[in-house]
């Protein structure tokens, strides 16, 4: 299955914050939308019962999978691409999730990402950074269901080599790759050369420097973090997209997905002045 979604950017998760009526408010401009993350197994719910106690927003409903399910059935309408980060440690609620999300033809995104300490203590989150067996085995069980499968994934965690972890991960069966840059946006041009994934840049996107310094990289698509419920923002970020692909003869009538080629990569950033409010 290729997933296709234009314009080339998605919302990315915020715990607690990222349903259903969250992505809707964005659908002039995204083309696609990542809810959760939510823990689906015991002890990444557990994790998140910890973090609630300390004023963390989190999702904990009774029945996670169903949660998924029934969020992404209240975008079966919506003209955009969902797809729903989880979080767990165990292999069959993984799989129970990326059947509900194939069933939508919604993307399942593995969460590698979320640094807080309870998660990593877990054993979820970033601490599968470091443990490429376990996340490969996550994604093979994914992909396995049939769904297709993102791993949301960060650069400057210590001893992990992103780009050849991006490329373990491609091979166990991995459309995306989803990164979140950090203060390292030219990693985003090393994973792109490691994977056949499509890549979606990830921190600080804001406007017309950032987008095009990612999409510079040769990344696929952008999203956007904390500022997705601004529209505002999600406007820049759309029209600088969009213009990006469109100066380079692929904004029109293209989509994307797993192993096809990256329209308009330089392989570095753009040398002329960048402007269009802040990162």
């Amino acid at each position: 299955m290729t997933v296709e979604f234009r314009p080339r950017v998605a919302l990315a998760s915020l715990s607690g914050r990222s349903d259903a009526e969250w992505a809707r408010g964005a659908v002039p401009f995204a083309g696609a939308a990542f809810l959760g993350g939510i823990a689906i197994d015991e002890a990444t719910r557990e994790a998140a019962r910890e973090m609630v106690d300390r004023d963390r927003d989190e999702f904990l409903p009774e029945d996670p999978v169903g949660f998924v399910d029934d969020q992404l059935g209240r975008l079966a309408d919506a003209p955009l691409v969902a797809g729903f980060n989880v979080r767990t440690t165990s292999l069959p609620p993984l799989a129970s999730a990326a059947r509900v999300c194939r069933d939508h033809d919604a993307i399942l995104e593995i969460n590698a990402h979320c640094r807080q300490a309870e998660v990593c203590a877990a054993g979820a989150g970033e601490a599968l950074l470091r443990d490429p067996e376990r996340l490969c085995e996550q994604v093979r069980a994914a992909s396995g269901t049939g769904a297709t499968v993102s791993v949301k994934v960060r650069t400057e965690v210590e001893g992990v080599n992103l780009p050849a972890l991006a490329r373990e991960v491609t091979d166990a069966g991995a459309a995306f790759v989803h990164v979140d840059a950090m203060d390292s946006e030219a990693v985003v041009g090393e994973v792109v050369e490691a994977s056949d994934a499509s890549v979606i840049a990830n921190n600080g996107v804001r406007g017309r420097e950032s987008v095009h310094e990612y999409l510079s990289y040769g990344a696929d698509a952008v999203s956007v973090g904390r500022p997705s419920d601004d529209p505002t923002v999600l406007a820049r970020v759309r029209d600088a997209t969009a213009a990006w692909f469109e100066e380079r003869g692929s904004g029109v009538g293209r989509g994307y997905g797993a192993g096809e080629g990256r329209a308009g990569s330089t392989g570095g950033p753009p040398s002329e002045p960048q402007g269009g409010g802040p990162r």
